[in-house]
């Protein structure tokens, strides 16, 4: 499912890409089958760029699956089973291979399902973007409403700088989840064309997240009253800083010993990172109402879970073929292989805490 995001903000709309069937002219995403010994992710950048024309990371942990009855040439319909793995765009050819028999369009979540006819796959389409979270997660407090009611706003401002500062907590967490997502884009991209630029970037965005942690701790010892425990805001903000600093020290590596090639796990690997950094950004604004949206943050916690549980797969096959490969021959190159892996898998741990630091706020406050 190719899909990206139209600005930086949290709340920006997230919009899919779509291609026409050959046979019907229907709405449906780029799919096919593996070649003998592919991953079923390759496959699906693959076809991605066959029937759709486009270019980025996949990550190798489907969104989900769906079912749909595929006909074939001898007149036969059969029930086909897909899982649906999200690609990032980064790259949009203007020709590809089958240009002349599709069309290609870009719709919002809303759109793409409503123009698909899977019924599980439109499913899958409006899980996967951030949720209408202005309705959701803004939410007026008992004071404002009485002030609007009773019609004395002017008193009511007056009274409201008499209350005990409460400090701006969720518009800092959603400022560091943007650094995050553009942080983790960013060592997607090195990943794929090996570019200097992409080394500054993250290098840059680290230090973005340094001035808005600062912040936060210094927000935490000011403030008369939080929104949640003062160890659960710092425990919160400091796994989310644990994952950009490790982005920081993954590409500082990469820039140390000059490597410009990286192994498919390693690029599965930061394609787990993007998409964990994609739910982190859809998580932090719901906080503002945690009793309301536990459910929707619960999913995407164990979302990120279950990709940390994968991603230490693919690190052990990932070191593994590389021992394999060259470790007899070049013991040096791979430690510097071994030491990127370790890098890596400790950008998605710090992802798995923060999804349990989350939990741990919607255990406390749901």
């Amino acid at each position: 499912m190719p899909y990206r995001t139209e600005g930086s903000a949290i709340d920006a709309p997230v919009r899919v890409l779509l291609v026409t069937s050959r046979e019907s002219g229907r709405w449906v995403i780029p799919k096919g089958n593996p070649e003998p010994g592919m991953s079923q992710h390759t496959a699906a950048a693959i076809e991605a760029e066959e029937e759709a024309g486009v270019r980025g990371l996949v990550c190798p942990i489907p969104l989900g699956s769906f079912r749909y009855r595929k006909k074939r040439r001898n007149g036969s319909a059969l029930m086909i089973d897909v899982d649906v793995f999200p690609l990032a765009v980064n790259q949009e050819l203007a020709a590809w291979k089958e240009q002349g028999q599709r069309e290609r369009r870009w719709f919002s979540l809303a759109e793409a399902a409503e123009a698909v006819d899977e019924a599980d796959l439109a499913d899958l389409i409006r899980s996967f973007g951030p949720a209408e979270f202005r309705a959701a997660t803004q939410r007026n407090g008992l004071l404002t409403a009485v002030a609007r009611k009773s019609k004395v706003h002017t008193m009511f401002a007056w009274f409201q700088r008499l209350l005990p500062r409460t400090g701006n907590f969720f518009e800092m967490f959603e400022a560091h989840a943007r650094t995050v997502v553009a942080g983790a884009d960013a060592l997607a991209r090195l990943l794929q064309d090996g570019s200097p630029d992409h080394i500054r970037e993250v290098i840059e965005r680290e230090h973005d997240a340094d001035e808005i942690i600062r912040e936060v701790l210094r927000t935490v010892r000011e403030t008369f009253l939080t929104p949640f425990d003062r160890g659960a805001i710092t425990s919160l903000i400091g796994a989310m800083d644990d994952a950009i600093d490790e982005m920081q020290a993954a590409v500082q590596a990469i820039d140390l010993y000059e490597v410009t090639s990286f192994e498919q796990e390693m690029k599965d690997m930061a394609a787990i990172i993007v998409d964990a950094a994609r739910l982190t950004a859809e998580a932090m604004p719901l906080l503002r109402d945690v009793g309301r949206n536990g459910p929707r943050l619960h999913e995407l916690t164990e979302r990120i879970v279950r990709m940390e549980s994968h991603a230490d797969q693919i690190h052990a096959e990932g070191l593994k073929k590389a021992y394999k490969s060259i470790g007899p021959t070049d013991p040096l190159k791979f430690a510097v292989h071994r030491e990127l892996f370790k890098h890596l898998e400790r950008i998605v741990d710090a992802f798995e805490d923060v999804a349990n630091e989350i939990d741990g706020i919607v255990i406390d406050h749901a």
